[in-house]
Order: structure tokens, then C-alpha cells, then sequence
């Protein structure tokens, strides 16, 4: 791989979220206003750096964390059906995210542990306002390994 073509993969995960059929819709971006009903899920990079103990010895691969948040407007009914429905999809992407996930192999592995020195893939719930509305979320931390990415100069 030369380079990073970050914007393949986030459409490569945005791509992959909508296909589990949780999802009404999901951006590439994290929004700026009330993301509308039903489920939301928005993929954005969140960290990118090298890879600890992953690069070769003239190129260094690259740890690149993406932030995947998923969205239900808190006054959603019946309400106690909100988180419920956020873990289900949730799930659903954590064991695929564990699994061999490589998204068409563009990326060498999903960090599970934090074996490269960062957070290991995780997921934290909590509340975001926006446009008035309030949304219940559940944020994946999706740490990816992509082998061989930038060039080391001697």
C-alpha cells in the first residue's frame, strides 16, 4: 500500500455498517445537526500514527482510529427500547470488528487489545445534544492497523 487513502475507508466502513440493516442511514462525516430518526450511525477518523512494533524497516505502517457513533433520538418510543436497539447494533459491529474483519483487505488487522500501544477497540454510551434534540450514542473506538503506509527517509 502506498500511502493513505483515508476516504476509502471510511466509505469502506460506512459501507459495511449500512449493510447490517440496523442503520437508516449513515454518514461519512460526524454531524453537525440532528442526524433525524430511526438509528444513525456516522464513521469519522478520530487518530492517526504509526503502528508501535508493527513497521518494517524502510516504511512504517500506521494505526488509524475511526470513531463509529451510533444515534437515537432519546424521546424515541417505546424508550426503553433505545439502548437495547443501540447494543444490538453495536454488537453486531463489535463481533464483526473482531472477527476477520480487513475491510476487502485494506487494512492488515483491527487493533482488539491495543497491542499497538492505543486504546483497544471499545465502545463508551453518553448523550450529545444538538439542534434541541438530545441523542443517546454509543461510540465504537474501531482502532485498524494498515501495513507499510508512509515511506521512512534514511
Amino acid at each position: 500500500m502506498a500511502g493513505l487513502n483515508i476516504q476509502d475507508l471510511i466509505d469502506r466502513l460506512a459501507s459495511h455498517a449500512m449493510t447490517t440493516g440496523h442503520f437508516d442511514r449513515v454518514n461519512t462525516h460526524e454531524p453537525k445537526n440532528k442526524p433525524g430518526r430511526g438509528l444513525t450511525c456516522a464513521v469519522w477518523v478520530n487518530h492517526l500514527g504509526p503502528a508501535a512494533g508493527m513497521s518494517g524497516l524502510s516504511r512504517t505502517s500506521v494505526r488509524a482510529t475511526f470513531n463509529v457513533r451510533l444515534y437515537s433520538n432519546m424521546l424515541s418510543e417505546p424508550q426503553d427500547m433505545i439502548d437495547p436497539s443501540l447494543v444490538l447494533a453495536v454488537d453486531d459491529l463489535l463481533e464483526a470488528y473482531s472477527g476477520d474483519f480487513t475491510l476487502g483487505d485494506t487494512i492488515k488487522q483491527v487493533d482488539l487489545l491495543g497491542a499497538t500501544q492505543g486504546q483497544p477497540l471499545s465502545c463508551e454510551a453518553g448523550y450529545i445534544s444538538m439542534d434541541t434534540f438530545t441523542y443517546r450514542v454509543m461510540t465504537i473506538t474501531l482502532p485498524a492497523v494498515l501495513n507499510d503506509v508512509w515511506l521512512q527517509s534514511p
